[in-house]
């Protein structure tokens, strides 16, 4: 049990953008039924077909949000970094969740009741346009990323992948190592290609000395050219 004064200061510093939007009747309910709950690599947080019911705010580690395709093949629709909001769209669009969450390594999330935090929008305004432009935030990135993924040839997709992960995870200490391990078929659903082609990509990368590979460690030698790649597909 994580003692109350730690989570008001997860809250008031790791959740800041939300925190500073309620009033101090509202901090107390929120801290009063915010929890925590911690899954190890690879478990699932949520499964498509699921009830919605919990808002979720991932403190550290890293998850993938994919969806079920033919033949079992999953397509990862988004990657989270600490510091971001999930789990909560189905909700609002009053439907089973969609998509499926996991961890990705182990991994820390906390956890508020979706329908508190709809009564708490209901009377705070800020809170519903927080929402309401995260939301819209979301959904321009979807859009860009299903135009790429259906419109770029394999290895824009995949020099994209690489930059997403970039972006959103960064570097290691040596400023050249992605700070996230995947295996082939994650990076190869997140292209969306197959794993085969995944790996035949790679390989032309690091001949190409855009990176190189060891196991699930990827390092970047030339980003400049991988975002040029992207960029033209």
């Amino acid at each position: 049990m994580v003692k109350k004064s730690t989570l008001e200061s997860i809250l008031q510093n790791e959740m800041s953008d939300f925190w500073a939007l309620l009033d101090s009747e509202e901090k107390r309910i929120i801290s009063d039924n915010f929890h925590i709950q911690n899954f190890k690599k690879n478990e699932v947080i949520y499964n498509e077909g699921d009830k919605p019911h919990q808002l979720m705010y991932l403190l550290k580690g890293k998850v993938k949000v994919y969806k079920k395709g033919n033949g079992d093949r999953n397509q990862i629709i988004r990657m989270v970094r600490p510091g971001q909001y999930f789990g909560y769209r189905a909700y609002f669009a009053n439907e089973d969740y969609v998509t499926s969450g996991a961890a990705i390594e182990n991994t820390q999330i906390g956890f508020l009741p979706m329908s508190l935090v709809e009564e708490h929008i209901r009377r705070n305004n800020d809170l519903a346009f927080f929402f309401i432009r995260t939301l819209a935030n979301n959904l321009g990135q979807s859009d860009t990323r299903t135009v790429n993924l259906t419109q770029k040839h394999i290895r824009g997709r995949l020099a994209e992948s690489l930059i997403v992960l970039y972006d959103n995870y960064g570097y290691e200490p040596d400023s050249t190592t992605l700070n996230i391990y995947l295996s082939r078929e994650d990076l190869a659903n997140l292209s969306n290609m197959t794993t085969s082609n995944a790996i035949r990509t790679l390989t032309a990368f690091a001949s190409e000395h855009l990176i190189t590979v060891d196991g699930r460690k990827i390092k970047i030698l030339n980003e400049e050219e991988l975002r040029r790649i992207s960029k033209h597909g």
